[in-house]
């Protein structure tokens, strides 16, 4: 049974447990730091973008994962179905790179050795700035985006904990169908996103066990009628008795799913996917078109990521019944492995 969180309150009781735990429209738990009951080696908090249009693509992950942080961008071609990726590593953050307690407020900001990063929030805009020199051997890299979020639009909030462990837990927000603009420069290259772009926000604090797996699963857009439409699918870890985080966005509005299942070849994440629910009310095909993949294997910390990129096709039924055909919208969908 999914419970559906409603009233706001803190994130966690004295102990280091869950006031609450299930799904929220909207981010009603406060991130109470100060009661998590772990050592810094375990709080594993980050904010992740995902900008897309049905040419080409970018990510920024600015993460602090207690012992490590990781600041990743990623440049996406869909056209030439490649990539280039750019990770810088700082040794013993301990929750020290300034990661905001909510994702209604704070600020992003970092800046070493010609990296810059200032990710702000000014009411429903998110604006990204990025700039890296060294970006693709040198060639350089500057973006500035604006992502526009509806104040009024649902969103997927899950706080759920671990059975074997209830002092560990998942909070975490997923923002889709944000209209994105702005430019990348990449080297002499100018990139525009506009109208057609869309931008989601995967922000995630919690305490974590040492290994986990996960799926998940994003997209938003357009139907051929205008309508906006969007949605996040996830499994993989912590106890999802209490709730899913799986959802549709139907023109702002959240359209709750119960459990999904992905299925596709690990010898070959380029093969089709088959994405459905258990409900029937999911059913999709995943056509990959790039998979950005990476893997580390480094002391304590491994980790292995396939984050598929392609178009799903299938339908979805919504909370009233109604049946919406999907034809080639553009997303993603991973599977990502972690000793952390």
């Amino acid at each position: 049974m999914q419970n559906e969180i409603t009233e706001p309150s803190k994130l966690l009781n004295e102990d280091g447990t869950l006031v609450q735990k299930g799904w929220a429209r909207k981010p009603l738990l406060a991130y109470n730091k100060e009661n998590i009951a772990a050592s810094w080696v375990r709080i594993k908090e980050w904010d992740y973008y995902a900008v897309l249009n049905d040419t080409y693509g970018i990510t920024f992950t600015f993460s602090d994962l207690g012992y490590i942080g990781l600041i990743a961008c990623v440049w996406l071609d869909f056209k030439e179905k490649d990539y280039i990726s750019e990770e810088t590593l700082v040794w013993f953050p301990k929750g020290n790179l300034g990661l905001p307690k909510s994702s209604e407020m704070g600020d992003i900001n970092y800046s070493k050795n010609g990296l810059e990063i200032h990710f702000e929030k000014k009411e429903e805009l998110r604006q990204l700035y990025f700039k890296n020199p060294e970006f693709a051997d040198g060639i350089g890299i500057e973006v500035n985006i604006e992502l526009k979020q509806d104040p009024k639009a649902d969103s997927i909030v899950i706080a759920t904990p671990w059975k074997e462990k209830p002092t560990r837990f998942y909070y975490n927000q997923k923002i889709n169908c944000m209209s994105a603009k702005g430019r990348v420069q990449l080297g002499n290259e100018r990139y525009s996103f506009n109208e057609n772009a869309f931008g989601v926000l995967d922000w995630g604090r919690g305490v974590w066990t040492y290994k986990n797996t996960w799926y998940w699963g994003s997209a938003s857009g357009k139907l051929n009628d205008g309508t906006l439409i969007g949605w996040n699918l996830g499994y993989g870890f912590s106890d999802r008795s209490y709730a899913s985080e799986n959802i549709v966005f139907y023109q702002g509005v959240g359209h709750k799913l119960d459990k999904i299942t992905f299925e596709f070849d690990s010898e070959d994440y380029l093969r089709p996917w088959q994405i459905r629910s258990n409900e029937g009310r999911f059913e999709m095909k995943f056509e990959p078109i790039l998979d950005r993949n990476s893997k580390i294997n480094f002391l304590i910390l491994k980790s292995e990521q396939h984050q598929v990129f392609g178009y799903y096709s299938g339908y979805l039924i919504l909370d009233d019944g109604s049946k919406v055909q999907i034809d080639n919208m553009l997303g993603f969908a991973e599977e990502v492995y972690n000793k952390w």
